[in-house]
């Protein structure tokens, strides 16, 4: 299912913290292992985040990527993951969010740039929660208040000057 309000272009801050909450696993399609590459950093974070990653990519199956076992497809997987976080083209978004409701993922996650109604609606069709067109790190450190190291507008710190909450006695 999609956000409360079945629009895909908003979603409530209740229904990513309750997405990001119950996932436990996260498969990523198309995690690499180029630290510069935005799957990279995304998988570091979510691994030290406590999530159990599992990264996918066929060209580094039976690899590691962050000390991880790489998998060539989703169904290589043992279990189904909680959520697959989608790091391909919308085209492609298309295949794998099938290739996720066959495995039993729960929830299909696109990544920034990434929108597939068509994908989302055969998701949801198949019981499956659907977030499009967001970052998973993005949410969590918006959400949660956290600074992360490349920066993020949390709402924690703000560069406008604010109102004193009281009122000092200028010193001399």
């Amino acid at each position: 299912m999609s956000g409360p309000t079945g629009d895909h272009g908003h979603y409530s801050d209740a229904f990513l913290r309750g997405v990001l909450d119950r996932v436990k696993s996260i498969a990523i399609v198309g995690a690499s292992a180029d630290p510069v590459k935005a799957s990279y950093f995304v998988t570091k974070y979510l691994r030290d985040a406590g999530y159990h990653v599992i990264p996918i990519n066929p060209k580094m199956a039976g690899q590691s990527i962050l000390g991880l076992p790489v998998h060539g497809s989703l169904a290589d997987l043992p279990e189904p993951p909680d959520m697959v976080d989608i790091f391909r083209n919308a085209t492609a978004a298309g295949g794998v969010t099938d290739e996720a409701i066959a495995a039993g993922a729960k929830v299909v996650w696109m990544q920034l740039g990434v929108v597939n109604a068509e994908a989302a609606a055969r998701a949801e069709a198949a019981g499956l929660t659907v977030v499009m067109n967001r970052c998973p790190k993005m949410e969590i450190q918006r959400l949660y208040g956290e600074i992360g190291r490349i920066g993020v507008n949390s709402g924690v710190l703000v560069t406008k000057k604010q109102p004193l909450k009281k009122s000092f006695k200028k010193l001399i």
